[in-house]
């Protein structure tokens, strides 16, 4: 077993607990190293020759195959680059036109807003009758009825941290004919996942977080082997297309998972995002879990005791919450103000959720310990009522 944390592979300033890895991962320590060698030894002196002497053009699978051993896929299933929208818009499209005679794309009240936004937007370029249908997350189960084209959910709540059996409401979905698609924004690198065995036939995830690929890092998306050849892409990009050199008049997709490729795909991220995923090497999703649990409960138990004015959020019972706790207060916003500026990095959702994030690659009970005694002095001494606190900046 792997001895964890291991902070020695991450640039965190000195005396910074940071517990926001769900919302952007740290540096790693080869990450810089390797996109300056990206800049300076391959493009730097090789240029576009670097397409084929530094293999530019194999890393959008050589990664893709990394992360599927996160996540459960078989190698070649997952694709990289682009954005998580753009790939819960390509898996959407797929999907709807998998099912013809169903339009009905099936979602949650607590998805990620941007998610709802790119079925919103997908339905009302193809028009027709389609319809986004959206229920609490309790009730998903009981919604999966035969008039439903795609079951589309993230596994983890952004806010709360619930999570959903992705197992149990994979199989609903087959059962009533559904498509499935998985947004593992919250749990590719949190929690074991296991695609292959839960048949699911799409999933797409983000790499900027607990995968600590960067801002703007690639996303990926995953499609089950056995129905690549029914994904008809609905953005048919040059880089999607199983020849791109022969540069053909018409689009022909590729016979693998290149095929839900769409533009250039970004090297220099693409290469931070290959070190990054060294530091994972040794360790397992099963440690992984089991750390994080420790943690989350470890954070309960002293913010409840210590911080009598806040309401737990997140699900008490381990099996159904994420790698994340949440805590419910009227003025989070400031409070979480209050937090950063002692060195406390968590983030605030909408509209009252103060979420801390729990990636044991670099966190430990000490910090749990020190971050929960931070929170209870901000609440007991009130510093969060100081005006510079109340000013929202444009991120939160």
């Amino acid at each position: 077993m792997t001895q964890l944390p291991k902070k020695h592979l991450f640039d965190i300033p000195e005396g910074m607990i940071y517990l926001d890895g769900n919302s952007l991962g740290p540096l790693p320590k080869g990450a810089a190293e390797r996109a300056t060698k990206t800049l300076t030894q391959e493009w730097g002196t090789q240029l576009i020759k670097a397409w084929n002497t530094a293999d530019w053009m194999a890393l959008p699978q050589k990664v893709g195959d990394r992360i599927a051993g996160f996540i459960g896929a078989a190698p070649g299933s997952v694709a990289t680059g682009d954005t998580l929208s753009i790939k819960v818009y390509q898996a959407l499209a797929a999907a709807l036109k998998m099912r013809p005679d169903r339009r009905v794309i099936l979602s949650d009240t607590g998805n990620f807003p941007s998610d709802l936004y790119m079925a919103q937007g997908l339905i009302s370029t193809i028009g027709k009758d389609y319809e986004l249908r959206t229920v609490a997350p309790e009730d998903v189960a009981e919604a999966i009825t035969e008039d439903v084209a795609v079951v589309m959910l993230t596994e983890v709540d952004y806010r709360t941290g619930r999570r959903h059996d992705m197992t149990e409401l994979t199989a609903r979905a087959h059962q009533a004919g559904a498509v499935m698609i998985w947004d593992l924004a919250h749990s590719a690198g949190a929690l074991p996942v296991d695609l292959t065995g839960c048949n699911a036939e799409f999933a797409v995830g983000c790499t900027y977080k607990y995968f600590n690929g960067g801002p703007g890092a690639p996303a990926f998306i995953y499609a089950r082997p056995d129905i690549l050849l029914e994904v008809e892409p609905a953005l048919s990009g040059w880089l999607g297309h199983d020849a791109p050199f022969a540069m053909e008049p018409g689009y022909r997709p590729a016979m693998t998972t290149e095929r839900l490729r769409v533009g250039t795909p970004p090297i220099v991220q693409l290469s931070i995002l290959d070190a990054a995923l060294d530091v994972w090497d040794g360790v397992s999703m099963d440690e992984i879990r089991g750390a994080s649990v420790a943690l989350c409960e470890s954070f309960i138990t002293e913010v409840e005791a210590r911080c009598p004015q806040l309401t737990l959020a997140s699900p008490r019972d381990a099996v159904v919450r994420g790698s994340q706790v949440s805590f419910a207060f009227e003025e989070g916003y400031p409070v979480m103000q209050a937090l950063i500026e002692r060195g406390v990095i968590g983030d605030f959702r909408a509209p009252n959720i103060l979420r801390f994030g729990f990636t044991p690659l670099y966190i430990d009970q000490d910090d749990v310990i020190a971050a929960a005694k931070v929170l209870e002095d901000v609440m007991t001494s009130e510093s969060w009522k100081d005006p510079k606190y109340q000013v929202r900046s444009r991120v939160t």
